[in-house]
């Protein structure tokens, strides 16, 4: 039995377990180990039950339980969350909802291109599954393998994608929620226009499960492109990498669909600590950009408008050298060494991170900025810079010294934190671009944010959710 299981009352737990049966009510430690450890190892938490229910109406019964209650719940999807959203606190009063068994694709209307599906699915399934019949679901994470719908949506997740096709609030049709009170609000619309009245699914999506549940969602799917083409490019600087963005926006508009940005140090990491990955060009460049362009006509127009784009950063002097993925699986290896810097930084010893968004003209003063003002706080460390530069989101991660004992460095996790943001705010950016509030940020949002926009969000959340049980101690 869970330790911490006599922190609620017997008698709730049996309430709670009649809901979705003793099989999908975890008590047990190793049941419910993964359920209260993230992925930073950052924000550890107590836990006297997990409710794993199997339908909206079972949700409706659990949240209308805990509003009577009194009992704090924490909506949880994939568990892939960078700040601590998806955690209990560490009391072990608070009940983990898991939403992973609402895993169905109910719909796909493929005349309006549009899905409808459960808040467990996975990312990929989906996209697999808009794959299979002709449709992409655009919206890619690296963590897409076990991340789920409606996580991405309670963070509003971004990616690569987001340059061509949105947040996932843009890839958001219609929304049902269960509120805290076990209502339901039925808003699965596909509709494109729709002007009557209040927005309410915008409520929910970015809130972090603070004012309901989201039980099902209607996304957008669009037709599959005829042909995509994926470049890496070796560049001397971000201001020459801001300028070939800059000129391949000119040329391809909507077809350029993904361009990021990446130091050397992050593709170090890379090449010295990930199995199976391989120097992507001949010379060693400072840094990199990733480029793609799609076309909804042919293979052939995607090459083309490929070959001119990057004959245009030669020609301007902002390219030094580029391939262009001659396969998909030759695609895949040069999007892997993209998706696994972030992994490939734990071997280097700890990482205060940093996922900022400025104005995309203002990314190389940041990045000189930044630089110059965290070898100030800590002399040694060493930037991990990279990140989505066509929509001006950088993860701005910052490796400790060579040599220098991993708590010591994790001290000055608030001084970097802080410089870091100062920064951002003079430029007048975000502190979070797309991985939420959760329980790290909440403290920023509220010195940084005005008093008005705080009072607001403060009334929203006590609107829906007087009783405070709504994954509290998040966002506000």
């Amino acid at each position: 039995m869970n330790e911490h299981a006599a922190l609620l009352d017997p008698s709730l737990l049996e309430r709670f377990t009649a809901i979705v049966g003793e099989r999908h009510a975890l008590t047990g430690p190793d049941e419910i180990a993964p359920h209260v450890e993230e992925p930073r190892g950052l924000f550890g938490g107590r836990t006297a039950l997990v409710l794993k229910p199997g339908s909206t109406d079972e949700v409706s019964q659990i949240l209308k339980l805990a509003t009577e209650t009194g009992t704090p719940v924490v909506p949880q999807g994939g568990n892939t969350g960078l700040v601590g959203g998806q955690m209990p606190d560490g009391t072990g009063r608070e009940v983990v909802l898991s939403l992973s068994r609402l895993n169905r694709i109910r719909e796909l209307d493929l005349s309006s291109n549009t899905a409808t599906v459960e808040a467990g699915v996975v990312l990929q399934t989906l996209q697999e599954e808009a794959d299979a019949n002709d449709r992409l679901f655009p919206l890619t994470l690296a963590s897409q393998g076990s991340c789920q719908i409606g996580g991405n949506l309670s963070a509003n997740a971004g990616g690569i994608g987001a340059l061509a096709y949105g947040t996932a609030r843009e890839l958001c049709l219609g929304l049902e929620v269960v509120l805290p009170t076990g209502e339901v609000l039925d808003d699965l619309r596909k509709l494109k226009k729709d002007n009557t009245g209040y927005d309410l699914k915008n409520l929910f999506v970015g809130a972090e499960g603070t004012l309901g549940v989201i039980t099902a969602a209607v996304v957008k799917l669009l037709p599959k492109p005829k042909g995509r083409e994926l470049a890496w490019a070796g560049v001397a600087s971000p201001a020459a990498a801001l300028k070939f963005f800059e000129a391949a926006n000119d040329m391809a508009g909507p077809a350029l669909t993904a361009f990021e940005l990446m130091e050397h140090t992050p593709l170090d990491f890379v090449l010295r600590h990930m199995p199976g990955v391989q120097q992507p060009l001949a010379e060693h460049h400072p840094w990199y950009v990733m480029v793609e362009v799609s076309s909804g006509r042919s293979a052939e127009d995607a090459q083309e408008l490929m070959e001119e784009v990057l004959t245009r950063g030669f020609e301007d002097g902002h390219v030094a050298d580029a391939v262009i993925a001659q396969s998909e699986a030759q695609a895949l290896q040069l999007r892997n060494l993209r998706e696994f810097m972030s992994e490939a930084q734990k071997p280097e010893g700890a990482s205060i991170k940093h996922d900022i968004s400025v104005p995309v003209a203002a990314i190389p003063e940041f990045i000189a900025r930044a630089g110059a003002a965290v070898e100030k706080v800590v002399p040694g460390c060493r930037v991990a810079c990279f990140g989505h530069m066509g929509d001006g989101n950088l993860h701005y991660n910052i490796s400790q010294p060579v040599g220098m004992d991993r708590a010591e460095y994790l001290a000055y996790y608030r001084a970097m934190n802080d410089t870091v943001h100062a920064i951002v705010r003079e430029l007048r950016g975000s502190f979070s671009a797309e991985h939420g509030i959760g329980r790290m940020k909440r403290e920023e949002l509220l010195f940084t944010q005005s008093e008005v926009a705080t009072d607001l969000m403060r009334r929203v959340k006590k609107a829906f959710d007087p009783a405070n049980i709504m994954n509290p101690g998040k966002v506000v």
